[in-house]
């Protein structure tokens, strides 16, 4: 069964959420890190399908939002983010195609790398990450 415009709508905030985290991790959100995930949501996530959300644009960029709007607001649990999306893939593992785990991977992975060099918190946790999208259940 295909997944709701709702379901996408939250799938792309939670990616929010996710990148939102691994950016975080170290305690600073560079602006670099907003620019790359800004560049890559324009060049891949868009890409993915043909959803638009409520203001119709594409609803990838609902990543940005969520992203932007967590820093804004200062919110500096990183780990209460990832929790967040990890519990949303337990619940639709259906949306975490080989495909889409190896662009969050990649995705997360840039953020990381973003500026100079990945540190331990982003390194640590992006790893983490590659566990738990392999996980089934």
């Amino acid at each position: 069964m295909k997944p709701s415009q709702n379901t996408i709508i939250s799938f792309y905030e939670n990616l929010g959420k996710l990148f939102y985290a691994i950016a975080a991790a170290d305690n600073v959100v560079e602006e670099v890190e907003f620019n790359v995930l800004k560049e890559i949501v324009k060049n891949k996530w868009t890409q993915v399908d043909s959803v638009d959300d409520d203001f119709h644009s594409d609803a990838a960029y609902q990543i940005e939002t969520v992203f932007d709007w967590l820093n804004n607001e200062g919110f500096s649990d990183s780990e209460t983010c990832y929790n967040q999306f990890i519990e949303f893939k337990e619940e639709h593992l259906s949306l975490f195609t080989p495909t889409i785990k190896s662009l969050i991977i990649k995705t997360a992975t840039k953020i990381a790398a973003s500026v100079a060099d990945i540190n331990k918190s982003e390194l640590m946790l992006v790893a983490r990450l590659d566990i738990d999208l392999k996980k089934t259940t």
